[in-house]
């Protein structure tokens, strides 16, 4: 009889009504979905694309902010490079600082230092690459801030002029500030928080942040082997995202968001089917009483849920791209990718599906002497 999928074209009014605040949640899914993503990327991009497997800090380094915390020495590298499962260990610098264009525009940057030619430089994608000790490679979001290739960026404070010789290919941040990319050690002696020109203590050439490990055929090597040779705290590419300033904190407060966005959406779709029930109760006695199954009225009811779900989470994915495009490219850090929306819709569809069961469960219950009088 397909009394629920008829009921769909005679309950019109309600079924929009359900479909509209389901559309809305999956709007805001979406939403909140390019806003997680586009926080990764602003917070981490650099580190996503730096091809290695792991970093290893300074023994007892704190995980929150612990690029800024380490310091590790030229030996440590060695130690970790002559391992067998490494295929390649370089010192990186990691350092924020507050810069302006020669035009005076002002800019923040968080400064690579990387040596020039090793694995650690980037590709670019507009320029050259690293061949003089001033020379600079900013990620291409720096454009929009105003700067191009010739432009002198002057650091803050301790004055170091760097000219830039490129760009990368793609975004490359770093605790939402644009990475920019020098040779090691330009970097170390930025790092000191000297005026330029100034006398350099040696030992200083010796030392950065981290150790970037790159492991055999790209394969994770044994950190704990390795921290026991060489005196260091190793971690995981995922791992050191944590490391980056603030991440940690938006990533729970996101997360959080979007695990009460999905509760919500179940509990809404539940205590609609389940009201819807309650109403129909009458007539799903009669189907009882004319021979219909609980199977068969437990199906139907199931099959109705599918539509109005996938149907309203469709509307509203589609909306939420529209308005998510519109959003995309703009100041905020917001980037739309696929894979989290689609594993966002299908939850909301599993989540709903869950909830609507729940509530025709007293489908089970129903007493067919009911729809021939027995309360009468």
């Amino acid at each position: 009889m397909f009394l629920a999928l008829r009921e769909l074209l005679f309950a019109r009014t309600r079924v929009l009504l359900m479909g509209s605040v389901i559309a809305l949640i999956s709007v805001l899914m979406v939403i909140l979905s390019g806003l997680s993503s586009g926080l990764v990327e602003d917070g981490v991009s650099g580190l996503q694309r730096t091809p290695v497997q792991a970093f290893a800090f300074s023994e007892g380094t704190k995980t929150d902010s612990a690029f800024s915390r380490s310091v590790v020495t030229q030996e440590q590298a060695d130690t970790w490079a002559a391992r067998p499962d490494v295929d390649d260990a370089e010192l990186m610098g990691n350092t924020i600082v507050n810069a302006h264009t020669g035009g005076g525009t002002a800019i923040d940057l968080t400064v690579f230092g990387v040596t020039p030619g090793s694995f650690l430089e980037p590709a670019v994608g507009e320029g050259a690459a690293l061949s003089s000790p001033r020379d600079v490679i900013l990620s291409t979001s720096a454009r929009d801030e105003g700067v191009v290739v010739g432009d002198t960026v002057v650091l803050d404070r301790i004055g170091t002029e760097l000219t830039v010789v490129g760009f990368t290919e793609d975004k490359r941040t770093f605790g939402h500030v644009d990475i920019a990319y020098v040779p090691l050690r330009t970097w170390q002696e930025i790092n000191t928080g000297l005026p330029a020109g100034s006398t350099i203590d040696p030992r200083v050439y010796t030392e950065a942040s981290v150790v970037a490990i790159r492991g055999a055929n790209d394969a994770l090597p044994d950190l704990a082997a390795g921290d026991a040779a060489a005196r260091t705290a190793g971690m995981t590419l995922e791992e050191s995202f944590d490391a980056s300033p603030g991440y940690t904190a938006e990533m729970m407060t996101m997360s959080m968001i979007i695990a009460f966005l999905y509760a919500i959406s179940a509990l809404v779709v539940g205590a609609f089917f389940s009201i819807w029930t309650v109403q129909r109760m009458r007539e799903l006695a009669v189907l009882r009483a004319v021979g219909a199954s609980t199977g068969y009225l437990l199906r139907d009811s199931l099959m109705q849920a599918v539509v109005i779900l996938v149907g309203s989470v469709t509307t509203g994915v589609l909306v939420g791209l529209g308005l998510g495009s519109a959003l995309d490219g703009t100041g905020m850090p917001f980037s739309l990718k696929a894979g989290p929306i689609t594993q966002g819709a299908i939850l909301l569809i599993v989540l709903g599906l869950v909830g609507a069961g729940l509530a025709v469960l007293r489908i089970t219950r129903i007493n067919p002497l009911s729809a021939l009088g027995e309360n009468r």
